[in-house]
């Protein structure tokens, strides 16, 4: 049973115990009270193809970031599926060769607490390097900074996919479920949750990484992973030197260990490591020594004539904050060095202020002065400086202004220029996330213009304004700015199409029991529309659409349980945001002639409906929760 219960739990992290003996912290200040998920290994009962595990230290030096996400493919996959269908036996719907959203559900509600219990097999040791035989500062998991994700364990549109509800007892409402033989191609993911700063931690290291430590893993069973460690900036730190050993010897063919500099200074470590099955039970274990002492050769710097040239334009938005003014891509191409470089600028004006960032990016803090100029020259990680430096000027080149409130088709955008280059070639549209409309071109010179952006593809709500804008002298300008402005609304069209030969709105059954409406919805803001129909207070929405047509088949059953003969109907229109549209129609008996025209009873105002039942699975969790308190005999 407990077997089965780790098969999905553990598919989130990439690992789930200690490094062997000799890895094991003294004390983990562990609690098991509740769940019990420790003893196994991740790789004992998951088998991925490829996975990638991001491991960053914070700057406090005792708590840590571990994002975890694995690939499973084709036959993998059903497996997965099958252990997870087993961890519900002698339950309704369990181990049956079907998995269930109920299931997937179920196991979500206790899968932070099972994890909590779990090593992550990372260590850390202050000092002279070490290869096992001591004590290592463990990391461990916190429950509550975990957060969980799945893609495709119940693959939708499924062939095969089928309603549980009322299949089983405490299937919820919308229970699916599909085949454990499904072999659709999924993903499982661990990272800290939204509203939390981490979701690991160890015993803070007194040094703070300012002297040397050595980091280990156990990797035994890791099928094929590439593991990415990230330091926080300390001058001077680098790996010194790194190993991997197979039951205690050397054996480099096992992996690969790569530094990387970031332009901020900091450093990061990348281990790809692959394991054979074949070889188990062989510990494989993973060591990589960091120091603070410089290395006995370094090269400097240089330019690489692909930068910019003296008193060239830098484009801001000064807004008051930390703004970036060049990103990492623009001067990817721009200097070279053995190891990283970054730009250090001195600025002319007070307050200016600037510092690189771990995606290579130039970050720059504006002073109260319009702008300013700045020389800046090419600084390694450790402290390596060009002698050839380069002075820029830093400024907004324009500002941009409208009248802020809610807008349909359009909105007058103002553009003032700041002079600082003689004319600008402007692009400006709206854009909401990924979605943009269509862009107007403004050639600014001297003075200001107001010119007219389309809204047209924006979805109701806040939206911003996104210029760029090229000049002679000057690098491309990229920026987004919040002026306050928002689409407005325009609730959906809803429309029942009446037969222009038959002059009916209605076609009937064979039987008699049951007609057929049809029509068009849409929303003019391009969102999407959802519909019902009621009639005999009864309530469908079981259409079929198509576009903006649909189409609905009504019973009269209800309607002639009343003793009605004529049958009301009311055809409802709701878009994304809740504005209502509807349309109102009497259907005579098939055998009256007339159908009377129908009536639009539109209604703009948000509505909220009922509440739906809660599903059942958190029923299933406690049982689930209940089942595993029994710890391991």
């Amino acid at each position: 049973m407990k077997r089965s219960l780790c098969a999905l739990l553990l598919a989130i992290l990439m690992a789930t115990m200690s490094m062997t003996n000799t890895t094991i912290a003294e004390d983990s200040g562990r609690q098991v009270d509740d769940v019990d998920c420790s003893g196994y290994t991740f790789e004992d009962l998951f088998e991925y193809d490829n996975a990638v595990f991001m491991f960053q230290i914070l700057d406090d030096w005792a708590t840590s970031d571990l994002y975890a996400n694995s690939w499973v493919n084709e036959s993998r996959a059903a497996v997965v599926r099958d252990n997870l269908d087993g961890l519900f036996e002698g339950f309704p719907g369990g181990n049956n060769s079907w998995i269930s959203t109920d299931e997937r559900d179920a196991v979500r509600e206790i899968g932070a607490q099972c994890i909590a219990d779990m090593y992550t097999r990372i260590g850390i040791r202050e000092g002279i390097p070490h290869r096992g035989g001591v004590d290592w500062n463990d990391v461990e998991f916190v429950e509550e900074g975990i957060g969980l994700e799945e893609v495709d364990l119940i693959p939708e549109g499924h062939p095969e996919e089928r309603s549980c509800s009322g299949r089983y007892a405490f299937a919820s409402a919308d229970c699916q479920e599909v085949p454990t033989s499904a072999t659709n191609n999924l993903e499982i993911s661990m990272f800290v949750k939204e509203d939390k700063t981490h979701n690991t931690r160890f015993n803070k290291l007194p040094n703070s990484g300012q002297s040397d430590f050595t980091v280990a893993m156990n990797v035994t069973n890791i099928t094929k992973a590439t593991m990415v460690f990230t330091f926080p900036y300390v001058d001077g730190l680098r790996m010194a030197n790194w190993t991997i050993q197979d039951d205690g010897l050397e054996n480099l063919g096992a992996g690969s260990i790569d530094e990387i500099f970031l332009p901020d200074g900091s450093v990061r470590v990348s281990v790809d490591i692959q394991y054979d099955r074949e070889l188990y039970p062989m510990i494989r274990n993973i060591f990589f020594d960091m120091t603070t002492s410089p290395p006995e050769t370094n090269d400097f710097p240089e330019w690489t004539g692909n930068e910019p040239g003296d008193n060239t334009v830098i484009p801001i938005v000064k807004d008051g904050t930390e703004v970036v003014a060049i990103t990492g891509d623009t001067m990817a191409d721009w200097a070279t060095d053995n190891d990283a470089w970054g730009l250090d600028c001195d600025f002319t004006e007070s307050g200016w202020s600037s510092r690189m960032n771990s995606a290579g990016e130039l970050l720059v803090t504006a002073g109260s002065s319009q702008s300013s100029d700045a020389t800046c020259h090419l600084i390694d990680p450790y402290g390596a400086i060009s002698n050839a430096t380069h002075t820029w000027r830093f400024r907004q080149p324009a500002s941009f202004s409208a009248i802020a409130g809610l807008y349909t088709d359009s909105v007058e955008i103002d553009s003032t220029p700041s002079l600082l280059v003689q004319n600008l070639a402007l692009s400006i549209k709206a854009v909401q996330g990924s979605s943009a409309g269509s862009s107007t071109t403004v050639n600014l010179g001297s003075t200001a213009s107001s010119d007219s952006i389309s809204l047209s593809g924006m979805s109701p709500g806040a939206f911003m304004v996104h210029v760029t804008a090229t000049s002679p002298g000057m690098l491309d300008w990229d920026a987004e700015f919040d002026l306050g402005l928002e689409k407005r609304n325009t609730p959906p069209v809803v429309d029942i199409k009446i037969d222009p030969i038959e002059n009916t709105y209605a076609t009937w059954s064979s039987d008699g029991y049951s007609f057929t409406l049809s029509g068009t919805a849409n929303d003019p803001d391009g969102g999407s529309v959802s519909l019902e129909a009621n009639m005999c207070d009864e309530t469908t929405t079981g259409f079929t659409t198509n576009g903006e047509d649909w189409t609905v088949s009504l019973s009269i059953a209800k309607c002639v349980s009343q003793g009605l003969s004529e049958y009301y109907v009311v055809i409802t229109a709701v878009d994304s945001v809740g504005a209502i549209a509807s349309v109102d129609v009497t259907i005579p008996n098939q055998y009256d002639t007339a159908d009377p025209t129908p009536v639009d009873t539109s209604d703009t105002s948000d509505e909220s409906g009922g509440l739906p039942s809660l599903s059942l699975f958190a029923t299933i969790a406690s049982m689930l929760g209940a089942a595993i308190l029994l710890k391991k005999e």
